[in-house]
């Protein structure tokens, strides 16, 4: 199980356990609260791409969100004591956690969250720079409760009952959110002339 456990690209994160987690990452749970260094390897090479990218959508550094990352791993030996399979997908809460761990940086250097996204634009550079500016001025003026679900779902990819889990509000006014969300999006991107870049899919 060594091998398989350290090797992240034979996770086969859609067999899942009844706590919503797939048995790789389960068994990596457990090897990390019992101290073992390649659990929490583990769970840092398949999480912290995604954790990265969700705390940038907060602090809109690359250095700091990379910073911010390297923190809440760096503490994880400690805290994963604290997370309970029954209640939560692991990814729901690493991103809770990740997500307090922002906005304390955000309060501790009284910075004012800005969101950033990636487009996956395969034609010209520039076009693609400039969506991803108008994209970003578009999410900079929605509500911050409709940004943030948007971020967690298209960006993070969470599903929307891990993003309940995440933001501790029901599944179905995380769904509210989510359409509310992508249709007010979609006309500030009008109003700045870019297409909609936002899937219609939930």
């Amino acid at each position: 199980m060594g091998q398989n456990i350290a090797n992240e690209s034979s996770f086969d994160l859609k067999t899942t356990s009844t706590s919503g987690n797939s048995q790789l990452v389960q068994q990596a749970i457990e090897r990390a609260k019992a101290g073992e260094n390649e659990g929490l390897h583990f769970l840092y090479v398949r999480y912290a791409p995604d954790v990265q990218r969700y705390v940038t959508s907060f602090v809109h550094d690359h250095h700091e969100a990379e910073d911010i990352t390297q923190n809440v791993f760096a503490k994880l030996m400690k805290a994963i004591a604290k997370y309970e399979q029954r209640e939560v997908p692991f990814a729901a809460w690493i991103m809770r956690v990740a997500r307090n761990a922002a906005l304390d940086h955000m309060r501790a250097r009284r910075a004012v969250p800005a969101e950033e996204i990636r487009l996956a634009d395969p034609g010209q550079a520039q076009t693609s720079l400039s969506l991803t500016h108008d994209l970003r001025r578009a999410l900079e003026q929605l509500p911050e409760d409709q940004r943030e679900v948007l971020v967690l779902r298209h960006i993070a990819g969470l599903t929307p009952v891990e993003i309940a889990s995440t933001l501790d509000r029901s599944e179905s006014s995380v769904h509210g959110l989510h359409h509310r969300g992508r249709r007010t999006l979609q006309a500030k991107l009008t109003e700045l002339g870019a297409a909609p870049v936002v899937s219609p899919a939930a």
